[in-house]
């Protein structure tokens, strides 16, 4: 394959990289998103994703690209000037986002539900086990960090390719994912707390709250049952990403 060569960091195509990387709302205009390096190529070619371009510093060999996708090779300072990483791998790619509106119905048994989850790397790791514990998708709601941000799609490790994950107002979602037989429980202390471990998890959607706030008193209202992870007195709570892995664990059990 072809590819072109260009030296401008003020060529359009760069421009439209740095725009992709800084604004959320660019990336939902355009419908795109973008990754670096090339571990997280690979894994797009892997998993068929629908790439548009791909960029690679001069010297770095070009992988088998599938027909249509656009590949360019750049000098490394304008490579520089357009990776979010401090130290670029010599990879970019732009991929086209995936639908994240709910289906009219899930077809899984076990969902994730982050609420107000707003750090990148969290959201790309709980992602990232999600997909690795068996989960059959994540639920966003209240204001979490944007799946398609290049630091949440990096965390994922290509989880993003695999595993579907879904936006949604919090208002009313107890009462829709009830019509589909998934109770909705929250991670959180109330009088009718169960042991995460006796819990009854075979089908469900799970909260996890953000660190700073917790569950949200609107998702807390909704939810069927609270559940407590058991840890030692002295110590108050878990972060969000270690808090979803351990209920992830008991969900595929």
């Amino acid at each position: 394959m072809n590819a072109e060569y260009i030296t401008s960091r003020k060529n359009p195509l760069m421009t439209r990289i740095r725009r992709l990387t800084a604004s959320r709302s660019y990336r939902r205009e355009q419908g795109l998103f973008l990754g670096d390096g090339a571990k997280l190529l690979e894994e797009a070619l892997k998993w068929d994703a629908p790439l548009e371009t791909v960029v690679l510093t001069e010297g770095v060999d070009a992988p088998e690209l599938p027909d249509g996708v656009r590949l360019v090779q750049v000098p490394g300072d304008v490579m520089a000037s357009i990776s979010p990483m401090e130290s670029p791998q010599g990879a970019l790619f732009l991929c086209r986002t995936a639908e994240t509106a709910l289906p009219e119905r899930l077809l899984g048994a076990h969902y994730l539900v982050l609420d107000g989850v707003q750090d990148p790397g969290n959201v790309g790791t709980i992602w990232r086990t999600a997909d690795a514990l068996g989960a059959d998708g994540l639920i966003l709601v209240n204001g979490c960090a944007d799946p398609w941000n290049p630091k949440t799609v990096r965390a994922t490790m290509g989880a993003c390719f695999r595993l579907p994950v879904y936006e949604r107002n919090a208002d009313g979602l107890a009462q829709w994912l009830g019509e589909q037989g998934i109770p909705l429980y929250a991670t959180a202390l109330r009088e009718d707390t169960v042991d995460l471990r006796k819990a009854e998890l075979s089908r469900c959607a799970v909260v996890i709250g953000s660190e700073g706030r917790g569950v949200s008193e609107g998702l807390l209202s909704q939810s069927a049952k609270t559940l407590k992870i058991p840890m030692r007195a002295r110590c108050e709570s878990l972060n969000a990403a270690a808090a979803a892995t351990v209920v992830l664990w008991e969900m595929g059990r």
